[in-house]
């Protein structure tokens, strides 16, 4: 297994992170790990492959991510949300799971991260308020069930913004007629020998 640097993963997505937002990204994965041993937010246990996997997973995302306030649906261990708000610091971020003792692990990592533009909600996401121009979500759900879920959470003109391993053709087919994909686009993921895909979707008129 090769393992990357974070510095060499970002020159590789071509992302230019200020030290600090770096040092928060290795002190965010510290933290994700260590609060892992006890909540077990991710099966990842190894830091050099949480670099790639986690930090470089989400951030390949980044030059696809507009301007408005994002909403990340099942964050589990803030992925890819914390990511992006430390990439992002003007990007207003509200992640939102189920799971208790996951709301409080975005909680803690933003307070102690110093993350004062994510907002965490423990709440199941058919019954959140609010409007976002853009929602992400990272092996959430089948793309159908993610937009009907959300659906009443996006802003006019908004995205929805769906991490993914392989292309999913089946669930793209299966979108219902209303919902327009807009791009569907490869990521290459350093130091992750996967098939990543990102698939920005938008709501028809």
């Amino acid at each position: 297994m090769t393992t990357i640097s974070l510095a060499a993963g970002l020159a590789e997505l071509g992302l230019d992170l200020p030290e600090a937002a770096q040092r928060k990204l290795l002190a965010f994965r510290d933290l994700l790990l260590k609060w892992n041993k006890t909540y077990n937010l991710t099966a990842l246990r190894d830091p050099d492959q949480a670099i790639s996997h986690h930090l470089l997973d989400s951030l390949a995302i980044l030059p696809h991510v507009g301007p408005g306030p994002l909403l990340d649906v099942g964050s589990g261990g803030g992925l890819p949300g914390i990511p992006l708000a430390i990439a992002r610091p003007e990007l207003a971020v509200s992640m939102v799971d189920t799971v208790q003792k996951k709301a409080t692990f975005l909680q803690q990592a933003a307070i102690e991260l110093g993350l004062a533009n994510v907002t965490a909600h423990h709440a199941r996401v058919e019954e959140m308020p609010g409007q976002y121009a853009q929602i992400s979500s990272r092996a959430f759900a089948e793309l159908g069930l993610f937009v009907s879920l959300t659906r009443h959470l996006l802003a006019p003109g908004g995205r929805w913004l769906a991490m993914k391993g392989v292309r999913p053709d089946a669930e793209l087919q299966a979108l219902p007629a209303d919902i327009a994909v807009d791009a569907i686009i490869p990521l290459n993921v350093p130091g992750l020998a996967a098939e990543r895909h990102l698939i920005i979707l938008k709501a028809g008129s």
